[in-house]
Parts: structure tokens; C-alpha cells; sequence
């Protein structure tokens, strides 16, 4: 489900889509400089031998096997999803308000990590990458 969200120091409105990864089977990463989500599949053929699918957040040992992002940035642990247009990072806890007011589960319990590391990623505006590895020599 797409719902709305809102940059905290610039007021820009965007688009917000969130994963659950443990359904998925997948680890994910956000761009260090535009905070495009890396959606990597834990089934892909591609995946580096030794480095745990997580799940949630990437290991630290996945960030050498993947592509740099096409804006230039890096995609690491400790990252965030940023607002595409001032490029700030978006806070995980102001997420809640407006991700738990959209989310359907919320009637039923359902409640926002408060977290960019967690179970759940985001994916903004759409930017998104899946199973960008490094290509094996």
C-alpha cells in the first residue's frame, strides 16, 4: 500500500510504500546520500556466500558486494531513507503519525518500528533497487 508522508525541515509531501522483509526473505539498505532503497533477495543466485540474509537491515559484511547507487552514494548500514527533495533524512520516529494513520493493520494493533533498521523498510517515491550486486569476475 502507497500512503503519504511529510519531510519534517522542508514540508515536502511524498510517496511512501513500506516491505515487511521476513515475508519477503529479504535484507534491505538505503543510499547514504539519497536514501534510494537496495532490496536484496535472500533467494537471488547472486547472493555472496557467508553473509546472512537478514530480514531486515543488511549485515555490515553485504556492503562490499553491492553496487554503488546511481546517484553516487553508498549503500550501508546506518543509513535512512531522505526526502527527495532537500535530501534530509527522514526521521523514523515522525514516521509513526502519519504511517500509522494510513496503514490499515493500525484498527488491528499494528504499530510503526520507529526504526529505518528493523523488519520493515520504506521505499520513497519509488526509488528502489532490487539485487544490485557487484557482479562476480
Amino acid at each position: 500500500m502507497i500512503m503519504t508522508g511529510t519531510c519534517e525541515p522542508c514540508g515536502e509531501n511524498f510517496a511512501i510504500e513500506i516491505f515487511h522483509n521476513g515475508f519477503g526473505d529479504t535484507s534491505y539498505a538505503y543510499c547514504d546520500t539519497c536514501g534510494r532503497t537496495a532490496i536484496l533477495s535472500g533467494w537471488s543466485k547472486r547472493w555472496p556466500e557467508g553473509v546472512k540474509c537478514t530480514q531486515a537491515e543488511i549485515a555490515p559484511e553485504m556492503e562490499p558486494y553491492l553496487r554503488p547507487c546511481e546517484c553516487g552514494g553508498k549503500f550501508n548500514v546506518g543509513n535512512s531513507p531522505r526526502c527527495p527533495k532537500c535530501r534530509e533524512p527522514l526521521s523514523a520516529d515522525r514516521a509513526a503519525d502519519y504511517l500509522e494513520r494510513q496503514a490499515p493493520g493500525t484498527k488491528k494493533g499494528w504499530r510503526w518500528q520507529r526504526s529505518w533498521s528493523g523488519l520493515y523498510c520504506a521505499v520513497i517515491n519509488g526509488l528502489q533497487v532490487a539485487d544490485n550486486f557487484i557482479d562476480k569476475a
